[in-house]
């Protein structure tokens, strides 16, 4: 019901009057005028209530009279009488009916009243009500109701005090609330612009309206009365609180800062009066250091901080600065300073409390703090408030963890060792009881260094509760509750973090929302123009706030996340620094978001971990230190600092092997924010990408995750064994750390590129870094980087191209190369892994369209090859396998590269790789051969042949030979498509190289390219032959001659040529260099446990079969192609190579070799004819027969392959426009020139092999074997055939020199038993059969050749008289020592003693020699060449040697046949000589021949010892023989022959008679050993020519009284000597007969000597006495009669044997006996 209704009036009329009546009745005793006046009150009401319709207004009107009455009740100063006049005034007002100048006298008698002290509560009661029902009280009046209600607060009674505080508050208000709605009012009214503001406060309230104007006043007075000046307005004041009056100051600006900002009147009063208030009475607070006492609460030592007045201060100032931050921008700056100040440690507790609350309520107003940031930190020398306040805030954090000083203790309540210490104690125990499961302890708190700070929840997240802001009653400052101002603090920060984030979020999204439709719309330059250069950009003011705040927020945020110690603030610190991170990478502030990065990262890893990535990023965090301090971390025990549970232990990640290293929960719940930031905001990361990863890496290394399969990683053990230990907590988190890992980054593929780059490049220096640490070491090395590069890569397969080159360069230059296995094999899996999915990845296009792409895509296998660690190329190869099986088909042009890749082998790979790779070649050839481009062809040939030259695996290498095979066939299947695919590409190649100006660069050029193809394989295969392994040679060379015989005829003429000489010629060269240099060092065993037959153990016998097959296979191909060659052109220097090669082959120290070249020398000359076939096909028939044996009708071409080629040879033929030129018939025109040059050939290999070693003593020269030799003689005759037109002397003389030579060449002892015939029998050895063959031919050609030719016969004859010789002398063979064969050591059994060389038992040929000597000197003895050549002399010369050696001679039969020899050639001979006397060509002869009689018949040889009596006298017999002859030929005709050699014939015949004993005898043959016939027969014919009486001359006489004189001499000196021994030895009887044998040897000798030497002279007697005297010189008769004294004296001779020849000599001295002469003869004795 309102008050205006009829009911309410009338209700009021009646109340009036019962209260007026009341009155009355209450007075009617003692206050008789008040009593009459209420009755006069009542008549007065009741006749307004009958007048008047608006019955209230008239009351209004009337207001003055009708509350007088109570006016006057209240004056009685009676306490019933008052409160019933105050109750009637109350209902007056509330219905309005009150006019000013009653409500003037109602405040006059309530001042009264209150001057009294009367009804203190009505009094208040009644101005409220007054004041608040209507506007009328205005000005002094209102003043007056404002200060009665002010005395009102400060009475004795506390319930008045509190009500009047209460009215004033509400008083105060009501003014406002009357100003607000006055301005409503007026709103719409236009205003008067207000007078110019001067100084005084006076003019300025003259503009403003009266409601306005009370405030104006109130508002003024209340600063001074706080300032403690006297008041303007209200008049009357007494007594006034500061507390009181902040309070009213702070809820008008809190709750109408409207009009403040609204009307500079009141602007003005801020600026002027609050704030310079406001700081004077903060002075004390900033002045004041803690550390006296603690406050008192009287305020009046103003010097000290009062905490009433300080809280109250920052309330103040807390709504200033929310309010009107923008009028009072540089007082603000004052405030927010002295703020920051009061958070020092040195300020009491309750000041740094509720400074942080009020710093708190600043942090939840994002807005508000922008503002500060763009007014001051932007501003130049300005203070920077934002990042003070944020610094503070950190400082403040930082300094609670710092024990407070003991000084402080009493101004917190409980002392400081008391709960603290206690707390912790429990919390420790409880973790320590609960074995680290976190249980008793369930408050959250931190915990740092020892000090324990709880944490309470002080306010819901983003608004700012405060306690003790709000403690208005408190005098004493509080107590603050442990741990309250770290809650406050943490709350600030977080709300600050937030706050901010979430604002600069919006506001970006927003703007880019913008941008984005601006970007639909127009271009963004205009935008960009409208820009006034006055307000900051908003990017600039959000980047400068995160600028000021970060470092102190870093600090603050990484301290508590280290003291934390539970889990849902660990998570909001995480949170905060994650939001802050993010921001900071928004706005592409590196250091910021680095810093927050790194401390999340830090918070990670467990204390102290050394992670050189985070230490240099925190360079700005050095100050701070950890709590975990000096703790061992090995040991996980209760004592630990940390409460911390520990959930996992693991090994640190470091190149040196150290200890464990535990993860907390905390640790654990970090990584899960890391891993969160690297999800959520991968884009903004950038270069931090490095320190998320690093950090990651450790983690999943700690905590022992390896990478499977693609990358992810899965939970496995540690290798180093289980030093990796975790918690049931931690093993269930474990895969979801490793989805969330792999999620990670499979959430790159929607990064965009740049962001993709860094996560590429982090990933690859974090790469380094691991191989860096895994060097010089075999630890287990980190593999997440290398795995998460591949599962980027594997999920950005749709922009591959971008990331390729960084990703694969690194995996390839850097981790495939890396010393430690296991981190190469990842390198390795993770590069196949890429290119395998790349390959298989559907790109669009497609690759077949992309080669650029696909090149990309496999150039990092390639790149593979040149990395020399065989598990890398192992998975190379496997992976090329695999991409062969799958993508094989579809590789065209990625051939050369994947061929490149299997043909990258090198002999260091180990087998296991060339296995591989060469399953993948023989995968290529099986299937892939047609699907390849032809070009690609020559390089699987490449391959196959690089296959073949690797030495890790013989049978990998022998079967490559055979897919070489296998590719010539598929050559020749398919020649025709592959000529016309290769003609394409050579034309495009040709315009190209014409273009470029360069020429084609293609291996042997000319050639078409077809040919070209099929020379690269013969190329390969003669590379092949002369590999070091036999066995792979000789592979290759059976498979090269064989293709080269199939498949030859497809090859134009011209490409022959090349054959020729590039392949076949060179091929001769390689083999010929590497024989000859090959090692001749003995191989043990093949390998494994092959034996090796001895004539394969060494590397130079196995070249030497390689050279055997070579030569042959190309003399060979010489054989079966001449006439193709022939008609080459330069197919004479071909024959000359050839040759060469023959010979240099024939000269080679191996007897497999030159035996081998012999008989290709043979092949070539077609001396070996082989059997005619005439069944044989022809293409077989080719292979062997010489095309010269050939009937040219059968062959229809040299070496006609296969019947199918033919056709495919045609047809490229009519391609070439070449036909094959038909066979010459029968022999070549003119050969003679091959023929000449094969005999030098023969001639030089004949003088080399037969040249001795030069030299001397070496035990090891090489000596040619006898089969070798033979054969080389053996070609001589038919060679011969072919020359025999021009065979010249000197042909014939060279002939000889090699005859000679090989004839003279000893054979090893090892061989010789294989050789030589046994000693015994007279048997020539092939070779020198050979030898006398070839001279046979000669002899024969020259008997039926022309005259001219008769002139070598004498060369003939020097010839095998030489060879006469060696039955005497065998020839020297340089200065080598050669062993007779029969002293030869057969020496086999000791394998390395060098071969002793044995002579050849030369006898037989010696002999066979002579006897061919005598039959050509029969069949020629009459030749001119023969008698001018002297040649009957140099028989005899020859002859002289075994006959003067005799019994010395090697064999008994040599001597023997040289006589008669002697004899028949003599008979032939002596009628010729005699015939050519007068010519004087046979006058060297006869000396010659005296010679030879002299030494045969007086040989200084003894027989042997075992000679029988028989055997001696048929030797005598042989002698006597000599001697008849010189009776019967020559001494009769001494007329023809010279003097001299008649006058030799004498001596010798004299010397024959006497000296013709041999020596050493027993005494018992003695008689029959003296060759007495010879004796005879000499003596005899001496005798018969020396004193016959045909003496022609003078001479021939003195000639035979010589010889006598001779004779006797020698009688006369042996017979003294012999007496004089005889007297030496005393006639000593002869001892036994060991005696005789060892010293009367001499003795015994000269014995039979005396004996001769009787005889002699018994003999000389007899045939003197037979003489004519006068024929006898008178001096011998005096010589003779000489010796008889001298026989006299040996009469005592003990010898039976001397004393019967003595008898006989001096028998026929009684002839001699007769009477002395007298006269003597002058001059003669």
């Amino acid at each position: 019901m309102s008050t205006t209704s009829p009911e309410a009036v009338k209700k009021l009329l009646e109340n009036m009057q019962t209260d007026l009546r009341s009155l009355s009745m209450e007075c009617k005793k003692k206050f008789p005028p008040v009593k009459e006046a209420a009755e006069s009150g009542i008549v007065k009401i009741k006749t307004i209530a009958a007048r008047n319709t608006d019955i209230l207004a008239a009351l209004k009107e009337n207001s003055s009279e009708v509350v007088q009455p109570f006016l006057m009740g209240c004056g009685t100063k009676e306490p019933k009488i008052t409160q019933l006049c105050l109750a009637a005034i109350q209902r007056l007002m509330s219905h309005e009916v009150v006019s000013e100048a009653a409500a003037g006298n109602i405040i006059n008698m309530l001042w009264q009243l209150m001057e009294n002290g009367l009804e203190e509560l009505k009094l208040l009661q009644t101005v409220l009500v007054l004041l608040t029902t209507n506007t009328v009280v205005h000005d002094e009046v209102l003043s007056k109701a404002i200060v009665l209600c002010f005395r009102l607060h400060f009475t004795k009674d506390n319930i008045t005090n509190n009500t009047a505080a209460a009215t004033v508050r509400q008083v105060v208000t009501v003014v406002f609330e009357r100003m607000v709605a006055e301005d409503e009012k007026f709103k719409g009214m236009a205003e008067q612009p207000p007078a110019v503001q001067g100084n005084s406060n006076r003019r300025s309230v003259s503009t403003l309206r009266p409601s306005a104007k009370d405030a104006y006043m109130l508002f003024q007075d209340l600063c001074q009365l706080v300032n403690a000046d006297a008041p303007y307005w209200l008049v009357g004041m007494t007594e006034m609180t500061r507390t009181f009056g902040l309070e009213l100051l702070e809820s008008v600006l809190n709750d109408f800062p409207g009009v403040f900002l609204q009307h500079q009147e009141f602007s003005f009063l801020l600026k002027e009066r609050v704030c310079p208030l406001v700081i004077k009475l903060f002075s004390p607070n900033i002045k004041f250091r803690q550390g006296s006492s603690s406050s008192a609460a009287s305020p009046a030592p103003v010097e000290k901080p009062y905490f009433p007045i300080c809280m109250r201060l920052l309330r103040v100032v807390s709504v200033l600065i929310k309010h009107f931050y923008s009028l009072l921008v540089t007082e603000c700056e004052i405030f927010l300073s002295l703020l920051v100040k009061f958070l020092d440690g040195e300020k009491p507790q309750w000041l740094r409390a509720v400074a942080v609350e009020s710093v708190h309520r600043l942090c939840v107003q994002p807005h508000l703090l922008r503002s500060f940031c763009q007014s001051y930190d932007m501003k130049q020398h300005s203070t920077k408030v934002f990042r003070d306040i944020v610094n503070a805030l950190g400082s403040f954090i930082q300094s609670l963890f710092i024990v407070p000083s003991v000084g402080n203790a009493s101004s917190t309540n409980t002392p400081t060792g008391g709960s603290a210490s206690s707390a912790q104690a429990s919390a420790q125990g409880g973790t320590g009881a609960t074995g680290g499961s976190g249980g008793l302890t369930t408050q959250a708190a931190f915990e740092y260094r020892g000090t324990w700070i709880p944490l309470m929840t002080v306010s819901v997240q983003g608004s700012a509760k405060a306690t003790y802001l709000e403690m208005l009653d408190k005098v004493e400052p509080p107590s603050i509750p442990e741990g309250y101002a770290m809650s406050v603090a943490f709350s600030a920060l977080l709300d600050l973090v937030r706050g901010i984030t979430s604002m600069i979020e919006r506001e970006l999204a927003k703007e880019e929302e913008e941008a984005a439709a601006r970007v639909g719309s127009e271009p963004a330059a205009s935008a960009q123009s409208e820009d006034s250069s006055q307000e900051p950009q908003p990017h600039q003011v959000w980047e400068e706030m995160v600028s000021a705040c970060w470092c102190g927020l870093l600090a603050a945020l990484s301290l508590l996340l280290d003291a934390s110690t539970d889990e849902t603030a660990t998570e909001s610190i995480l949170k905060a620094e994650l939001t802050m991170a993010s921001l900071c990478g928004r706005l592409g502030l590196v250091t910021p978001r680095d810093a927050f990065i790194t401390a999340i990262c830090k918070a990670s890893l467990p204390p102290h971990y050394a992670l050189t990535v985070l230490s240099s990023n925190a360079a700005n965090l050095s100050s701070k230190t950890y709590s975990i301090q000096g703790q061992n971390v090995q040991i996980i025990s209760p004592s630990s600092e940390s409460h911390q549970q520990v959930v996992a232990v693991g090994q640190p990640l470091t190149s040196q092997p150290q200890g464990t290293v535990v993860l907390t929960a905390k640790n654990i719940q970090c990584m899960r924010t890391l891993l969160n930031l690297a999800h959520c905001h991968g884009a903004v990361l950038g270069t931090s990408w490095q320190l998320v990863l690093a950090t990651l890496q450790h983690l999943v290394w700690i905590l022992g995750l390896k990478p499977g399969v693609g990358g992810a990683l899965k939970p496995g053990r540690a290798v180093e064994g289980p030093s990796t230990v975790l918690t049931t907590a931690v093993m269930t988190d474990l895969p979801v750390i490793s989805s969330i890992l792999s999620r990670l980054f499979e959430s790159s593929q929607y990064l965009d590129d740049v962001s993709l780059h860094h996560l590429i490049n982090a990933l690859c220096s974090l790469s380094m870094e691991a191989m860096e640490m895994a060097y010089g070491n075999n630890k287990e090395p980190s593999l997440f980087a290398v795995a998460k590069l591949l599962e980027t890569g594997l999920v950005n397969m749709d922009r591959i191209e971008i990331l390729w080159r960084p990703l694969t360069a690194h995996l390839l230059e850097k981790v495939c190369q890396h010393p430690n296995a296991r981190m190469r094999e990842w390198g390795a899996e993770a590069v196949t892994s890429l290119i395998k999915a790349g390959l298989a990845y559907k790109h669009d296009p497609p690759l077949s369209q992309n080669q650029r792409l696909q090149l990309l895509l496999l150039n990092p296998l390639k790149e593979l090859s040149n990395i020399l660690h065989a598990d890398i190329r192992q998975k190379q190869l496997e992976c090329v396998l695999q991409i062969l099986q799958s993508q094989g088909d579809s590789l065209g042009p990625g051939w050369p590269l994947v061929l490149g890749v299997i043909g990258a082998i090198r002999n260091d790979q180990g087998e296991s790789l060339i296995r591989t790779a060469f399953q993948c070649l023989q995968l290529v050839v099986t299937d892939f051969l047609p699907t390849m481009p032809c070009t690609c062809l020559q390089i699987v040939v490449d391959v196959a042949g690089s296959f073949g030259l690797q030495n890790q695996e013989l049978n990998i290498s022998l079967t490559s030979i055979g897919l070489l095979w296998n590719i010539s066939d598929y050559f020749f299947q398919r020649g025709e498509i592959i000529t016309e695919e290769l003609e394409k590409e050579e034309a495009v190649l040709l315009k190209q190289s014409r273009e470029n100006g360069e020429p084609l660069n293609r291996p042997f050029h000319p050639a078409p390219p077809f040919d070209c193809l099929w020379l690269c394989l013969y190329a390969k295969l003669g590379e092949l032959c002369v590999d070091p392994r036999p066995a792979v040679r000789k592979s290759a060379g059976q498979t090269m001659f064989s293709t080269i015989a199939a498949h030859g005829t497809l090859l134009q003429q011209a490409t022959w040529h090349i054959v020729v000489w590039k392949v076949l010629f060179h091929l001769l060269d390689c083999v010929r260099k590497s024989s000859t240099t090959a090692d001749k060092e003995k191989i043990e065993s093949g390998g494994g446990n092959i034996l090796i037959h001895h004539s394969r153990d060494t590397a130079e016998k196995q070249w030497a079969e390689t050279w055997v097959l070579t030569l042959a296979g190309v003399a060979r191909i010489f054989n079966t192609r001449r006439y193709l060659l022939q008609q080459l052109g330069d197919f004479f220097n071909a024959w000359e190579v050839l040759l060469d090669h023959i010979q240099s082959a024939a000269l080679s120290k191996n007897n497999e070799v030159s035996l081998a070249a012999l008989k290709s020398f043979q092949e070539i000359l077609q001396l070996v004819t082989p059997v005619k076939d005439t069944d044989k096909p022809d293409a077989l028939g080719a292979m062997d027969i010489p095309p010269v044996l050939m009937d040219p009708l059968t062959a229809s071409g040299p070496g006609r392959p296969l019947p199918r080629s033919d056709s495919l040879a045609e047809r490229l033929a009519q391609r070439y426009g070449a036909q094959p030129p038909p066979p010459p018939p029968g022999e070549e025109q003119d050969d003679s020139a091959l023929w000449w040059s094969a005999w030098s050939t023969w001639y030089r290999t004949g003088i080399e092999c037969t040249r001795p070693p030069s030299g001397g003593t070496d035990k090891l020269a090489f000596v040619p074997s006898q089969p070798f030799l033979t054969a080389l003689i053996q070609i001589f005759p038919a060679l011969y055939q072919h020359i025999a037109g021009g065979f010249s002397m000197e042909d014939l003389r060279k002939l000889g020199v090699i005859l000679h030579g090989a004839v003279s060449v000893p054979i090893s002892s090892d061989a010789s038993p294989f050789i030589l015939p046994s000693y015994t029998e007279a048997v020539l050895t092939s070779l020198q059969e050979a030898v006398l063959t070839a001279l046979d031919v000669l002899q024969k050609a020259i008997c039926v050749g022309p005259e001219t030719l008769q002139v070598m016969y004498p060369a003939i004859f020097e010839q095998l008289l030489q060879f006469v010789e060696f039955s005497c002398k065998p020839p020297q063979y340089g200065k080598m020592e050669t062993k007779h064969v029969a002293n030869a050591k057969y020496n086999q059994i000791q394998l390395f003693a060098p071969a002793e060389w044995v002579a050849l038992n030369y006898v037989p040929f010696a002999e066979r020699s002579l006897e061919e000597v005598v039959d050509l000197y029969h069949k020629t003895a009459c030749h001119k060449a023969v008698i001018n050549e002297k040649v009957l002399q140099s028989i005899i010369k020859t002859l002289r040697m075994p006959l003067g050696l005799k019994y010395a001679c090697p064999a008994e039969s040599t001597w023997k046949l040289a006589v008669s020899s002697l004899l028949k050639v003599l008979s032939i001979g002596l009628p010729v000589a005699r015939q050519q006397a007068s010519s004087g060509k046979f006058d060297t002869m006869w000396p010659e021949l005296a010679n030879a009689f002299e030494d045969f018949l007086f040989t200084k040889s003894t027989p042997p010892d075992n000679l029988s009596i028989q055997e001696f006298q048929k030797n005598e017999s042989i002698d006597v023989e000599v001697v008849q002859l010189i009776s019967t030929e020559i001494l009769p005709y001494a007329n023809f022959i010279p003097k001299e050699f008649v006058g030799q014939i004498m001596a010798m015949l004299n010397k024959g008679s006497i000296h013709s004993q041999s020596s050493s005898f027993t005494e018992a043959e003695i008689d029959i050993r003296m060759r007495e016939e010879f004796s005879k027969v000499c003596f005899e014919t001496l005798l018969q020519f020396s004193f016959s009486n045909k003496a022609s001359t003078p001479q021939e006489g003195y000639i035979s009284r010589m010889a006598l004189s001779v004779l006797l001499q020698r009688a006369q000196d042996v017979l003294r000597r012999y007496v004089e021994d005889e007297r030496l030895s005393g006639r000593c009887p002869l001892p036994s007969a060991l005696r005789m044998e060892l010293e009367c040897h001499p003795y015994r000798q000269q014995v039979t000597e005396i004996i001769f030497v009787l005889k002699a002279v018994s003999t000389l007697m007899d045939s003197l006495k037979k003489t004519q005297p006068e024929n006898v010189d008178g001096n011998t008769w005096a010589q003779v009669i000489a010796l008889y004294p001298t026989l006299v004296e040996c009469i005592t001779c003990s010898s039976p044997e001397v004393s019967s020849a003595l008898k006989e000599a001096l028998g026929p001295f009684k002839d001699l006996m007769q009477p002395p002469v007298s006269k003597v003869q002058n001059g003669e004795s």
